[in-house]
Formats: C-alpha cells, sequence, structure tokens
C-alpha cells in the first residue's frame, strides 16, 4: 500500500477542511506517524537520539515515508541524548 498523498484520500475519515488549532497533539507509532506525515498532517518532527547503537528492532517509518526537513532548533543533555527538533517543510 503507497502512503497517501495531499491528492489522495486519508484512511481514516475526518472533516473535509482541518482549521489551525493552538493545541499541539503528538503521534507516535511508526505506521502512524508515517501516515500522517505523507498525508500533510505534520508540521514538526522531535527526535531524540541517544549515545548508543543497538542493532535490530522496528524501523522510526515505514518504506516510501519521505518529507523534506529543516533543522529549527537542538538541545545536547549532559547525558549525551541529543534533542533535534525539525519543521516539515511543504
Amino acid at each position: 500500500m503507497r502512503p497517501p498523498t495531499r491528492a489522495q484520500p486519508l484512511p481514516w475519515d475526518m472533516p473535509p477542511k482541518l482549521t489551525p488549532s493552538a493545541d499541539d497533539i503528538t503521534i507516535g507509532g511508526a505506521e502512524l506517524a508515517g501516515e500522517a506525515m505523507a498525508a500533510g498532517l505534520v508540521d514538526e518532527c522531535h527526535l531524540f537520539l541517544g549515545p548508543i547503537v543497538v542493532g535490530g528492532g522496528k524501523r522510526a517509518l515505514p518504506d516510501g515515508v519521505r518529507v523534506q526537513l529543516e533543522l529549527l532548533d537542538e538541545h545536547r543533555f549532559k547525558s549525551g541524548v541529543v534533542h533535534l527538533r525539525y519543521g516539515v517543510r511543504i
């Protein structure tokens, strides 16, 4: 299944027009986040990187999801964890 684009219908029911909101929502999970990104519903992406490499596990996003990101902010913690805040380019 190809991820939806803005011209394709969304895989869930939603109002025909979205209105901006002052409230942010958080989307988690590779499949749901990937569908939301492909549908153009994501405006920011926050990544936390830890100073350890572990092989295996689930991918962060499913195949076929591609978005252009712009680094908006970064923060390095004493523990070595780095928080990266990206804006999604439209």
